[in-house]
């Protein structure tokens, strides 16, 4: 929250007049607010919503937005007094569409980012809503700034060749250090430094072809329901880890890292039946030893935990053991597992710009809360997307990430996956695409744990493991990204030099040349992102 905010992105883009220096010329009042041109004694203009009766009263600009195009949307708003959620709208001839929202303060400025596509072509309106009637809006630095499909794909590419690749050039010499023409390199990955990997269940532990497909692909997972506290503890002071002890055994056995899903799950949907009829004191009581049996059983086993999911949505901790019951989970988990990761876990964080319930800045606010929780200022906190999409909002979903970046945490895609519908895979895709390129994205895993009944929504495979089509799509991308063990090969040209572009990961070369008394060298070497710094590697063959 700024004293004065910062200029518009894209000098406003197809904004007119963007930072209110030309007084009120391209805006109107939207609803009964009456509207008013302000500056404030540092020189800054910007516009003023009051007299608001109606959550919509607000400013409005209109301006004609096109389908194919994917658009950027930021704002600089404040309110005049209180604390109070402001959504930036876009009014079409079909349809309402929430671009993005903020939790504005009095006295400073805050960033409302966001971003929006359109079904058709044609006029739109922008306007602010705050279901705060009481409060002046007031907004400066807007910006709206349209991208074709092409010139979004290039940024993807580019950042995932500039955050996920390296440059590696390796020059081979003889003994007496002279270049070696025509040396035959062989390059073969051993590990992707990239965790990206997909759900399993119990399943797995009995189907040689479910383990055969998903171990070729992945090297990281969560257990779909296994690590749940129905399933360890279905009734009280009986637990049973049985099935998580096998799965964890698999796991290990292949190099495949765990997340820990979850110590607790706030939906009173799903929790153990017995604990509905706990008394607070009995539920405090079950909740301690809970976190203390799973977070002590598989301590330095997982790579992280969900320690309470949900907790945006829902609130049934809350509301049996008072409102900082995450805060104090979190607090326990310090406690129980303080070097591992903690993460909040939440749904349409970045998936559903109209759900008012878990917007990044609600998000903010929570682990803030959390965060400053006597005792957890240390806690080694991460934010988990689950990320359950039904139509990609490609721009919303970058600018909420960039929200959630500010923090500097990891941020990890932690259940992906897309309804089912005729453009599944492609909306797969998309979304993959979009978040491997964001810098703070720090692993993904797709929630399609196979099941012959079905999967939760989306399977990437059938129930004889051959492919659908979004399991086309993963592997792919896979190749594509440099993500699954593989081989290349070449020759070095006539100053004995080879060069690679290669995914962050460790590999095996091994190289020869017919002068060389030894057949070949192997060599092992690591690609990150200093990698690019680094000079080549020189490798000496004897003649």
């Amino acid at each position: 929250c700024l004293a004065t905010p910062l200029k518009p992105q894209y000098d406003g883009g197809i904004i007119v007049n963007p930072e209110l220096n030309h007084s009120l010329e391209g805006w109107s009042s939207f609803g009964e607010a009456k509207m008013q041109h302000r500056e404030s004694s540092e020189g800054n203009k910007f516009v003023v919503a009051h007299s608001r009766n109606q959550s919509h009263d607000s400013i409005s600009q209109k301006i004609i937005l096109e389908s194919d195009k994917l658009y950027t949307f930021s704002a600089w708003i404040q309110v005049s007094n209180g604390s109070a959620p402001v959504t930036a709208i876009f009014k079409t001839s079909s349809e309402f569409i929430h671009a993005g929202a903020v939790v504005a303060e009095p006295k400073c400025w805050s960033l409302l980012k966001g971003g929006l596509t359109v079904n058709a072509s044609g006029p739109a309106e922008l306007y602010f809503e705050s279901n705060d009637t009481s409060v002046e809006i007031w907004v400066d630095s807007i910006s709206l700034q349209p991208f074709t499909e092409e010139e979004w794909k290039s940024h993807q590419d580019q950042s995932i060749a500039k955050i996920r690749m390296g440059n590696v050039r390796i020059q081979a010499v003889d003994a007496q250090g002279n270049p070696l023409k025509n040396a035959t390199i062989s390059i073969q990955q051993k590990a992707s430094s990239f965790p990206f990997g997909c759900a399993i269940n119990k399943n797995i532990l009995t189907n040689n072809a479910y383990q055969n497909w998903f171990t070729s692909r992945f090297r990281v997972t969560t257990f779909e329901d296994e690590m749940k506290w129905y399933s360890n503890e279905p009734s009280p002071g009986r637990e049973d880890y049985s099935a998580a002890d096998a799965m964890l055994q698999f796991a290990r056995s292949h190099g495949i890292a765990v997340r820990g899903h979850n110590v607790f799950w706030d939906d009173p949907h799903f929790q153990p039946g017995w604990v509905n009829s706990l008394t607070k004191r009995q539920l405090f009581s079950a909740t301690f030893k809970r976190l203390n049996s799973i977070m002590h059983r598989y301590k330095g086993q997982v790579i992280g935990w969900d320690v309470v999911n949900e907790n945006l949505h829902w609130n049934f901790f809350e509301s049996k053991l008072g409102s900082k019951a995450s805060a104090l989970m979190y607090n326990w988990a310090v406690k129980a597992d303080g070097a591992n990761t903690l993460f909040m876990n939440e749904f349409n964080t970045i998936e559903e710009s109209r759900d008012g319930a878990s917007t990044p800045a609600r998000y903010l606010q929570k682990l803030r809360e959390i965060q400053t929780f006597p005792g957890n200022r240390n806690a080694r906190m991460a934010i988990g997307l689950e990320s359950h999409f039904v139509t990609p909002n490609l721009p919303y979903i970058r600018s909420s990430i960039d929200i959630l970046a500010a923090t500097r945490l990891p941020i990890w895609i932690t259940e992906l996956d897309v309804q089912s519908g005729p453009n599944q895979a492609w909306y797969l895709e998309q979304v993959l695409r979009e978040v491997h390129a964001h810098p703070q994205i720090q692993g993904i895993v797709i929630w399609a744990a196979w099941n012959p009944q079905g999967c939760y929504r989306m399977c990437l495979t059938d129930n004889n493991f051959r492919n659908l089509a979004t399991g086309n799509v993963v592997d792919k991308l896979l190749y594509e990204w440099g993500l699954k063990a593989s081989t290349s090969s070449g020759a070095t040209d006539s100053n004995g030099s080879f060069k690679a572009n290669l995914s962050h990961g460790d590999y095996e070369l091994e190289i020869s040349h017919p002068s060389a008394t030894n057949s070949s060298l192997v060599f092992k070497f690591n690609v990150s992102s200093t990698t690019a710094s680094l000079q080549p590697l020189r490798l000496q063959l004897s003649a």
